[in-house]
């Protein structure tokens, strides 16, 4: 029987980063591992609507620093810095420790694996179809430049009396590749019949082959002075 395994976690050592970063001995593993649990969870409950993927932690000593990374910044920020400053405190009193808030915004959410999935639950949660949703989803992923899509809905579709799952893919999604930069998303929609699950698989280009498409997209000369060089003035010539 073939196992199934978290993409990123599969993927660690090749092209993917670890979403917490710091050392501990046995002793105070347990209670570090339970606090990233514990920030990651506040920080999605109070930052629902910023589009809010992942978290990523660093500890030194008695400081720790938190990159959230939103698709909607302005709204992790709030306004003049207001929202940023209330998140600093809340952490700083659960941690007890020295606490730096960072942003990172995230260009394109449609090629983020767990923003569609959540998209498409907030879409269930709306009761709208969840093939349609599904379609949706996959159409706008692809058009936004991935080269494959893969979902998975299980639980009480359209309020069945018996759970099922359904699955849809496009592209090429080739999870065995280690090479392949797959991006992995998993959320829940709480829905009248009961909970659905939402998987979401995206196969994206490589981050050198879309840097070196965008070099080549680029105009000629673009950040240079692009205007032709100035003609030497011909000298003036004597009245006499």
């Amino acid at each position: 029987m073939g196992q199934k395994t978290n993409p990123i976690g599969f993927r660690l050592v090749v092209n993917k980063d670890w979403r917490s970063k710091w050392y501990a001995e046995k002793k105070e593993f347990g209670e570090l591992l339970v606090e990233d649990y514990k920030i990651r969870k506040a920080l999605k409950d109070k930052l629902k609507e910023a589009a809010v993927p992942r978290i990523q932690i660093e500890r030194a000593t008695s400081r720790c620093r938190i990159t959230i990374h939103s698709a909607r910044p302005g709204v992790v920020i709030g306004r003049k810095g207001a929202e940023i400053d209330k998140i600093k405190e809340e952490l700083s009193r659960m941690t007890g420790k020295e606490v730096y808030v960072e942003i990172a915004e995230i260009k394109k959410p449609e090629l983020d694996a767990q923003l569609v999935a959540e998209n498409i639950c907030m879409q269930l949660e709306r009761r709208v179809a969840f093939r349609r949703a599904i379609k949706r989803s996959m159409q706008v992923t692809m058009d936004m430049g991935a080269l494959g899509i893969r979902l998975r809905v299980a639980g009480r579709l359209n309020g069945a009396d018996i759970a099922r799952a359904e699955n849809a893919r496009e592209g090429e999604v080739p999870l065995h590749t280690l090479r392949a930069n797959i991006d992995y998303g998993f959320a829940e929609a709480s829905t009248q019949y009961g909970v659905i699950g939402v998987k979401c698989w995206i196969c994206r280009k490589d981050p050198a082959e879309e840097e070196n498409e965008r070099q080549q997209r680029r105009p000629r000369g673009e950040g240079r002075d692009s205007r032709p060089p100035r003609r030497p003035a011909a000298p003036a010539q004597n009245a006499n």
